[in-house]
């Protein structure tokens, strides 16, 4: 029984509390969601939630069956046991005194990220990769003073294959 990082795609009808049920099933069978986000679907009336959890297959299996027990739950996939694309979007604030500015500028082109404001002691960087993409530019601006920092959650899709 290997615990492992699982993410969990959920369409659901797009109804007030629905969010409210689906983190309380875990919350309440003491399972931890490490990201989620929801948005529209390209089915009108739906919303998919992309929930990033941690367990071995068991554990796993009986997620699925809770949330299908859900009354506004209509599908779940385990996007993990396919071949899938996740990314997530931070937004970095960064001390960033004119005399930091180049160093930082050279941490933000490494990682394809860009800069969307710049005023005088701070500048909103923002990066669109993987979770440790992410993990990474963060660790890398923390010396210059990271003063906010907020995190989309992971989102993903199943590859195309054909």
């Amino acid at each position: 029984m290997i615990e492992s990082r699982h993410t969990i795609s959920v369409l659901v009808n797009n109804q007030p509390g629905v969010l409210q049920r689906v983190a309380g099933l875990f919350g309440r069978r003491g399972y931890n969601i490490d990201s989620i986000t929801v948005g529209a679907s390209e089915e009108p009336g739906l919303s998919r939630m992309i929930i990033v959890t941690n367990g071995d297959d068991a554990t796993m299996e009986q997620i699925e069956k809770q949330l299908y027990k859900l009354i506004d739950v209509i599908k779940v996939i385990d996007l993990s046991s396919n071949p899938n694309v996740e990314r997530e979007v931070a937004l970095i604030k960064v001390a960033s005194e004119p005399s930091a500015r180049p160093e930082i500028l050279g941490v933000v082109e490494t990682f394809r990220a860009s800069v969307v404001d710049i005023g005088p002691s701070a500048m909103i960087v923002q990066a669109v990769g993987s979770t440790d993409k992410i993990d990474a530019i963060v660790e890398l601006l923390k010396p210059y003073g990271i003063r906010e920092l907020s995190r989309t959650g992971v989102t993903a899709m199943i590859r195309s294959l054909k």
